[in-house]
């Protein structure tokens, strides 16, 4: 969401290091989704301004569709196909009706997202009328919340709750799977609700509501979402963990401190000015603060345009070995220019070419699909951390470790000494989705 407020500056670091426990089982408690990668007609720019995201660990394999990464899942009985986009962003699953005023105008494109009929499923359940979430454009989803089951690959899940567009502005219906606190009811009833990752653990297919994300190169054609545990061939090294910063002493957002970042061997910006960013799986491009931005609009003769909101570059510049590396309290990912740069049309018969890193003017920087695919990112709501490691890109071998529930759980994983806890974090990330109140009449319920 693109707001302004901002609540008192702090900035602390924590000094607690430990080590986290392997547990590997010939049967882990994980769930694995595909993410898969298709074309799309939108620019990245000009999609990240129209959004509105037997084992105990569950795996999916995401579709990479260039600004967007996809996973395949079923709702309903018999299950009706969706395409949903996953978001770290945001927190509600939700999907357009077949019936909605967008999908009779626009069918084609709601059916390559798939669209959800309640009158065709047999565990269809109404919970309200209260769903409503509205992004920084101004674009939104209004309609009901319900319950049906949710299918990811062998996996079904019953009584899901989730939130059915019979108005929208997007044919694009999301799987978010951030923090119940950032779910659109909590400004429409005041109420938050299990969303999937509570729900998995809730239903012993995983042991807590943690992830791990890899979204593999630019190039891929796929990558994973991994719920319940950790693929240690996807990554180098080890995981190193990073606490959550609070917002307004809540945890809402996937918000971490950012200490460093040089380009080209140059400083952009140091460990005396942290600045908080949001993990956004959600945006296609990563937004920093206009200091820090224009910077490396200098450093790589980028021209910037505040009315597209992009940086373009000479499209040379993806062969380039310079890298870009974003530091967290000493941990650093290094971001290669082939991952930066993104082909974004052409123009008189030449390709145009943008910089991954636009300006993020007054709202929370965020890092997006361009830096997350250089980074094997775990996502611990039960701790309210983050483990990084550098990205193993186009992997080929697997090896599935569980998420142990406790404080000890993400495996191989050691604290960070001297973590930045707390920083100053607008209400929002430069491109996400906010919600806004409307008169409601009742809670969500599962």
């Amino acid at each position: 969401m693109k707001t302004t407020t901002c609540w008192a500056f702090a900035s602390t670091t924590s000094t607690l290091v430990s080590a986290i426990q392997l547990i590997s089982r010939s049967n882990p408690s994980v769930l694995s989704l595909d993410l898969s990668r298709k074309t799309t007609n939108l620019s990245p720019v000009a999609r990240d301004r129209a959004r509105i995201k037997k084992r105990s660990s569950l795996q999916l394999t995401l579709d990479n569709e260039q600004t967007l990464y996809f996973a395949n899942v079923s709702l309903g009985t018999p299950g009706q196909s969706l395409r949903l986009d996953i978001d770290t962003g945001s927190s509600d699953l939700w999907a357009n009706s077949a019936v909605s005023t967008l999908c009779q105008q626009y069918a084609q494109q709601c059916s390559a997202s798939g669209v959800y009929n309640a009158n065709s499923s047999s565990t269809y359940q109404y919970l309200n009328s209260d769903f409503y979430i509205k992004y920084a454009d101004s674009s939104y989803a209004q309609g009901d919340y319900a319950a049906d089951t949710v299918t990811m690959g062998q996996t079904s899940i019953t009584s899901v709750p989730f939130g059915i567009g019979y108005k929208s502005t997007s044919a694009q219906g999301i799987l978010g799977v951030g923090y119940p606190t950032n779910e659109a009811s909590v400004s429409t009833t005041g109420k938050t609700y299990q969303n999937l990752p509570q729900i998995l653990a809730q239903n012993k297919v995983t042991n807590t509501p943690s992830y791990s994300l890899w979204l593999n190169d630019l190039d891929a054609n796929t990558g994973s979402i991994l719920f319940g545990g950790v693929d240690t061939e996807k990554f180098t090294g080890s995981l190193a963990t990073l606490p959550i910063i609070k917002e307004d002493g809540v945890y809402r957002e996937f918000i971490i401190a950012l200490t460093g970042v040089t380009a080209g061997g140059q400083t952009v910006l140091s460990s005396s000015s942290p600045v908080p960013v949001l993990l956004d799986s959600g945006s296609s491009l990563s937004y920093l603060p206009t200091t820090y931005a224009q910077s490396l609009f200098t450093i790589f003769s980028a021209t910037y345009s505040s009315q597209s909101g992009a940086a373009t570059v000479n499209c040379n510049l993806m062969s380039n070995t310079a890298t870009v590396d974003f530091s967290f309290s000493g941990v650093t990912i290094s971001v290669p220019m082939n991952e930066l740069v993104i082909v974004d049309g052409t123009r008189n018969g030449r390709q145009v070419c943008i910089l991954g890193i636009s300006d993020a003017g007054d709202s929370t920087a965020v890092l997006g699909d361009t830096f997350l695919r250089s980074a094997y990112v775990v996502y611990d709501l039960s701790n309210n951390q983050i483990s990084l490691a550098p990205t193993n890109f186009n992997a080929t071998k697997s090896n599935v470790e569980e998420i142990a529930s406790g404080t000890s759980g993400v495996p191989g994983a050691s604290l960070v000494a001297n973590a930045v806890t707390t920083l100053s974090v607008a209400t929002g990330g430069a491109r996400g989705p906010s919600v806004s109140t409307i008169p409601s009449g009742g809670n969500v319920n599962t």
